[in-house]
């Protein structure tokens, strides 16, 4: 048997001024309580709470995001969405988004600025709680705006302001493990082919491997990184350079794993075994290359699925109050396979 303050079967779903009217309390008062506003007393929260739940009272989600000033959508605002870089961590920050019940506004500005400055604008418009922007290649980009009225996160291409938060790859700690990955399997005489130098990323990664050549007293393999393309071909180019020049290499960090692809033609070639006489080791751990190539190809993982999980976590916090600033470097992980077996 039902009483007389609550619905019985078939009637009209419980308003919050149902809920007030039960509770004894203001309907302003029962927003706050059932919002978790601290002006509310505890007793009157308990009461409001009771009253709901003896009413099967489920506010709806936008009343409840207007009532706290937010509507439970964010912006996401790329340059590269065909990228293979950027689709895992938008990837990334959706699986965090909708585990949070959130809903995402995607805006693909293709490199343009003017197209992302109307993207923004029309982000803005639908009242976004918030926005993060991923880059299309690893490098500082200019700031969208530091007098916006939502709280914005930058992915994989930092912002050039200080100011603005910005998640990005660690790039020298992925250097660093990629050789201490080659030295762990006994090789001593270690090269590195690279790509296109104007990268903040190539030079981070050049520099993590020749920092932890240099802690273990071992000289890179030919005096210097070779730098040239994200190619297939300019790894095949520079290590039929690099043999000429050192035939006693044991082992080559190729910095994209296309490189190293090219890295592998080359030596099987030359009639070097891989990783008998040679390991090789890539970086970006695209699977479309790493796990296809003959050996499958060790490669360090730049993780940005989590970068976007994180960087989701990071616009959470800010759209409740907790904002952070300056530049966070996510690390990397070591993904071992067959081309960089320990040497006999």
């Amino acid at each position: 048997m039902t009483t007389a303050s609550e619905p019985r079967p078939g009637q009209r779903p419980a308003t919050l001024s149902d809920v007030a009217r039960l509770a004894g309390v203001s309907i302003a008062t029962a927003s706050k309580a059932l919002n978790g506003r601290q002006q509310v007393r505890a007793e009157t929260r308990t009461r409001v709470i009771e009253a709901a739940e003896r009413l099967s009272f489920s506010p709806n989600a936008l009343a409840r995001g207007l009532i706290a000033g937010r509507t439970g959508t964010v912006g996401l605002l790329t340059s590269d969405l065909e990228g293979r870089f950027s689709i895992p961590i938008l990837l990334g920050a959706e699986d965090a988004f909708g585990s949070g019940s959130t809903s995402v506004l995607l805006c693909d500005a293709r490199g343009d600025a003017i197209r992302e400055s109307h993207h923004l604008r029309a982000l803005l418009s639908r009242r976004v709680d918030g926005l993060i922007v991923v880059g299309a290649r690893p490098d500082s980009r200019p700031s969208i705006g530091r007098a916006l009225p939502v709280p914005v996160v930058y992915a994989y291409a930092p912002s050039e302001h200080k100011d603005d938060l910005s998640l990005v790859v660690d790039n020298h700690g992925g250097g660093r493990a990629a050789v201490r990955h080659l030295l762990d399997c006994g090789r001593s005489r270690i090269a590195h082919i690279t790509g296109d130098p104007s990268y903040g990323a190539t030079q981070d990664r050049a520099n993590g491997a020749l920092a932890e050549l240099a802690t273990e007293g071992v000289p890179l393999a030919g005096g210097r990184v070779l730098f040239g393309a994200w190619s297939e071909a300019w790894g095949r180019g520079a290590t039929r350079m690099l043999l000429s020049q050192s035939p006693d290499v044991d082992a080559v960090f190729a910095g994209s794993d296309q490189i190293a692809r090219g890295v592998l033609d080359a030596l099987q070639e030359a009639g070097r075994s891989v990783p008998d006489d040679v390991a090789v080791i890539g970086f970006d751990n695209w699977e479309i290359f790493a796990a296809g190539a003959r050996p499958a190809l060790s490669s360090i993982d730049m993780n940005l699925q989590q970068l976007g999980r994180v960087a989701a976590q990071r616009l959470f916090a800010a759209i409740r109050g907790t904002m952070g600033s300056g530049v966070e470097k996510l690390p990397c992980r070591l993904v071992p396979r067959e081309s960089t077996a320990p040497a006999a």
